[in-house]
């Protein structure tokens, strides 16, 4: 006799999909891991979180023909935490370690010391699928400091928990998984956390996504998987949305934040228009045959995460595309101005003490016009200098102008 539970109706469901549609592949521990290098996930024990045999695998891949001792300190050091630490500090940490490579050092073959930067992840669109290694792992148990828990779904790039899917009943609220299981979690077991990118609750109806830090009012649908489609609410178009390989790497890369911007440290994922809206504009800053000197509008409602949306745009732009662009963000009142600049610095992309980048004057507008500054942010009533129209405040055609409250 079949029962219909959570498992049966909502994490079989859920891993079946990823693995048949998605193309990850899947198992189910409970009751079933062995331990030990052979065993099925190659955990030495439930306490650990990363799997390393895959870890190590995709290291190799990923940075050939370095010795063992390079590869050993790189597991070390994205396995190892501090203790001392929060669970979003460590978790900031790791995200920074993740898109930015581990430095191991190392004695060449010359027997000089030397030091390299390991790749964890394949981020190129057009290789990660073949270079990363995606696996949906049901019932996956972890032992905390006293207490034992089961996480109904977790996704691992590389060995790397990336995916946190807590799964309930489909006709329970969402609510529940989060009052009741996420906090939970945390709390018991909150060293699972220090690696996770993505927070996602299902109940095989609907799902919601968030971050380790997000109250349940921010975690957020995805109803579309382009601007053209009218949209729906539902698990289906969330796991297509997000999940995809593709999708999942590109939001992992440049889709996350971390703002110390209100003073209390908050992690931040895009919501759905903003992923969309997004790319729709580097797809447009590609384009060759766009209308010179324009890339688009890209209209928020109140409270939609404008500035966000800003910082995803210019630090994807940075990363991905490269090249020396400056960013000129444009507002026409003071506190819209000082408003947006706090939250480039408060997500660690600017700071105007160390590298100017707010004009005190026109003049000093004109003077960081022409430098290679990533980011300048000004009103436009400091646009007010006599200017050579031949020459203008620059002749640079690296410049993207990022006007706020445009409509005004």
């Amino acid at each position: 006799m079949v029962y219909y539970n959570e498992d049966t109706l909502v994490q079989q469901t859920t891993v079946d999909y990823l693995q048949n549609q998605l193309g990850w592949e899947a198992v189910y521990a409970y009751n079933q891991e062995t331990f030990g290098p052979e065993g099925l996930l190659g955990r030495h024990s439930d306490r650990e979180v990363v799997l390393t045999r895959y870890l190590r695998q995709a290291l190799e891949r990923l940075n050939p023909g370095l010795p063992e001792t390079a590869y050993q300190e790189a597991v070390r050091q994205i396995t190892d935490y501090s203790h001392s630490q929060s669970m979003l500090d460590n978790n900031a940490e790791k995200y920074k370690q993740f898109k930015d490579g581990v430095l191991v050092s190392f004695q060449g073959n010359d027997g000089e010391i030397k030091k390299e930067r390991l790749r964890i992840f394949d981020f190129n669109p057009k290789t990660l699928e073949k270079n990363n290694h995606f696996l949906a792992v049901r019932e996956f148990w972890v032992q905390g400091d006293l207490y034992r828990r089961r996480i109904d779904v977790v996704g691992f790039v590389n060995g790397i928990p990336l995916l946190f899917i807590e799964c309930k009943n489909i006709h329970k609220d969402l609510f529940q998984a989060y009052r009741r299981n996420l906090s939970d979690y945390k709390d018991t077991i909150s060293h699972f956390f220090h690696h996770n990118a993505i927070i996602m609750l299902a109940n095989g109806n609907k799902a919601k996504i968030g971050t380790i830090t997000a109250g349940y009012e921010h975690f957020h649908q995805w109803k579309r998987l382009s601007e053209t489609e009218l949209g729906v609410v539902d698990m289906e178009t969330l796991l297509k949305g997000v999940c995809n390989k593709k999708i999942f790497m590109d939001i992992f890369e440049n889709f996350i934040l971390f703002d110390d911007s209100t003073g209390k440290r908050r992690k931040v994922i895009c919501k759905n228009h903003q992923y969309l809206g997004v790319n729709q504009i580097l797809d447009s800053l590609k384009d060759p045959t766009r209308p010179k000197g324009k890339l688009g509008v890209f209209w928020h409602t109140q409270g939609a995460g404008k500035s966000y949306s800003m910082v995803f745009f210019t630090t994807k732009v940075h990363r991905r595309i490269g090249g020396n662009y400056t960013f000129l963000i444009c507002t026409d009142r003071e506190d819209l101005d000082t408003q947006i600049y706090k939250t480039y610095a408060g997500c660690g992309v600017v700071d105007n003490d160390k590298n100017p980048c707010r004009p005190t004057s026109g003049e000093h507008l004109a003077q960081l016009m022409g430098q290679q500054k990533a980011y300048v942010f000004t009103t436009i009533q400091k646009f007010n200098q006599d200017v050579d129209r031949s020459k203008g405040y620059t002749k640079r055609d690296d410049i993207i102008v990022i006007s706020d409250e445009a409509h005004r």
